[in-house]
């Protein structure tokens, strides 16, 4: 593939990447602003009665409302993780099997800054969505894309891409120096 070609697919990847972001983050803003002005928090409306309910819950922890308080060690994590993504997403080769991982790792990232925005701007994380009957933990849309994101992550490495196909990633990994190639040469 010529330089520019490699280009042009580099910048209408980093413009499409760009769109989905924005599209994903506002979905979750914007529904994070309806419940807290349409519902007081620890209010909750049935949508499927004893089963599904949208209950308005600021939490300042994680899931089960674990490690309450620690707002700025979110914030921290999610800004670490954010950057290792952007810095895989820039890694991620221009081809077409891995357009699939380009989603999800934009998929994470939105959920991260979503949950971000809120940790900075109101030092809690608006949730929303509550599953009565299994009395899963209240979540929001930004829970959702890391969730769902993640766990087609794991099943895209598992059955789906071949081990020289995740070599773009081997800058995460301790590379073999020449001490460690003779130590394996010698057993």
């Amino acid at each position: 593939m010529s330089d520019s070609k490699k280009t042009h697919n580099s910048f209408k990847a980093l413009f499409l990447d760009a769109v989905l972001f924005i599209a994903a983050v506002a979905a979750d803003q914007y529904t994070k602003v309806l419940i807290r002005n349409k519902l007081p928090e620890r209010s909750f409306i049935d949508l499927i009665p004893e089963k599904l309910q949208l209950y308005h819950h600021e939490n300042t922890g994680a899931s089960w409302g674990v490690m309450q308080g620690w707002t700025i060690f979110f914030i921290v994590v999610a800004l670490i993780v954010s950057t290792a993504l952007c810095i895989l997403l820039y890694r991620l080769p221009q081809d077409k099997k891995y357009i699939p991982m380009n989603i999800i790792g934009t998929l994470i990232l939105s959920g991260a800054i979503g949950n971000t925005i809120d940790r900075i701007m109101k030092g809690s994380v608006t949730d929303f969505i509550y599953v009565k009957w299994i009395n899963f933990p209240i979540f929001n849309v930004a829970d959702i894309y890391i969730v769902v994101a993640t766990i087609t992550l794991l099943f895209m490495i598992l059955f789906y891409y071949k081990d020289e196909d995740l070599q773009f990633m081997d800058f995460l990994f301790k590379k073999n120096t020449a001490s460690d190639k003779q130590d394996t040469e010698g057993d």
